[in-house]
């Protein structure tokens, strides 16, 4: 059973979002949340296998509540979804930089949202390639100051080449059609970078590739 944990200051689209998941077999609504720090207390009382956290709210909102999940050791099982009305923008690339697994717009259809919640439930990377350039474009149109990372050096030359790989949007089948390996040992090269990186998914990863230096955005 996926354990779901909302986090939203509008009732209404809680609501709806708890009457669409909690019709699915495998999955149900463990708790609701007006603001990030009551969902932070839920979160750590509940351990859900996944938050759905609206990016805009007041107290604590989704970035910090993101943040503060990715940093605390006792909910390293909890993966979050930030929930936004407007697409990629600042604030959900913000909220991937703190450890979030993905996004949804809140005007998802229904299928895809159950699709979403049962992908990051299993860890998985909720970015689709299409996602994932458009995360690469908003770091070349707007890029932060890189900092030092450390990590980076302990990468074998094949998890580097993974990791270049998932920073220019490409797909583990892709991977390892680039790679001429298997989807399984290219999904152990990412895993394993992503663990010596101590990144929490894919988007801290791509992050990380640019901001390391591993990858250089091409200005096209």
């Amino acid at each position: 059973m996926i354990r779901v944990l909302l986090v939203d200051d509008q009732p209404l689209i809680r609501s709806g979002f708890r009457a669409l998941l909690d019709l699915e077999d495998d999955i149900e609504v463990v708790a609701e949340a007006g603001d990030g720090q009551e969902g932070l207390a839920l979160a750590r009382e509940l351990l859900p296998d996944v938050a759905l956290v609206d990016i805009r709210m007041p107290v604590v909102d989704g970035i910090e509540t993101t943040r503060r999940i990715a940093a605390d050791p006792v909910l390293a099982g909890v993966h979050v979804v930030i929930l936004t009305n407007y697409g990629l923008d600042e604030y959900v690339f913000e909220a991937l930089r703190a450890g979030a697994a993905g996004f949804l717009v809140k005007d998802i259809v229904p299928e895809d949202l159950l699709h979403s919640v049962r992908v990051a439930a299993r860890g998985d990377a909720l970015l689709a390639p299409s996602i994932t350039r458009r995360l690469i474009n908003r770091y070349v149109a707007q890029p932060l100051d890189p900092g030092p990372r450390t990590g980076l050096e302990e990468l074998t030359n094949r998890e580097r080449e993974a990791v270049a790989l998932v920073a220019h949007g490409l797909s583990n089948d892709q991977i390892a059609d680039r790679m001429v390996i298997s989807p399984m040992t290219a999904k152990t090269h990412i895993n394993r970078a992503m663990t010596k990186l101590h990144a929490r998914d894919r988007a801290q990863l791509v992050v990380l590739a640019y901001e390391s230096g591993l990858v250089t955005p091409r200005h096209a």
